[in-house]
């Protein structure tokens, strides 16, 4: 029955990038199935995103509508903090399919990060401005293709 669940997962996107589901941003921590009874625990990307509720929401939905399940427990935990390493290769595609270049696995010497445009998959990029339409991501620029484009921020440990 847990495949079934996380199989299921899959259909909940994230609100703000609709082509990348919660499981290939590497949100769901765990996955229990016990007496009816589907129990997820979920990183939020950030503290104080919005869209956990709805994030929530969508998860209790498609849960529910799996035979078998009779309630679903949705649980937001901090601990181990989501970091943007748990995102898997096929949501780091997707994010540059949307136009968002996925962020990056590491980042320079002295911090700063190197960000491929993901238009043009040029490496000569510039940071725009570190504030983008939302907390977890940036505003970048591309000099090769001169395209304007989002980041997600990197998130780790290592920082």
């Amino acid at each position: 029955m847990k495949e079934q669940l996380v199989a299921a997962l899959e259909a909940v996107k994230d609100p703000e990038i609709d082509s990348v589901s919660i499981v290939e941003l590497g949100m769901v921590e765990a996955v229990q199935f016990d007496s009816g009874e589907a129990i997820v625990k979920l990183l939020p990307t950030f503290i104080g995103c919005p869209a956990l509720d709805i994030i929530r929401q969508r998860v209790e939905q498609v849960l529910a509508s799996l035979e078998g399940v009779e309630r679903v427990t949705v649980e937001f935990i901090h601990h181990p903090p989501w970091t943007s390493e748990r995102i898997t290769e096929q949501g780091r595609e997707k994010l540059k399919e949307f136009g968002i270049a996925p962020p990056p696995k590491q980042t320079g010497p002295s911090g700063e990060w190197q960000v491929e445009c993901p238009y043009c998959h040029s490496p000569y990029t510039m940071m725009e401005n570190i504030f983008g339409p939302t907390a977890c991501r940036s505003i970048f620029y591309c000099k090769q293709c001169k395209n304007p484009f989002e980041a997600l921020k990197p998130i780790s440990v290592w920082m």
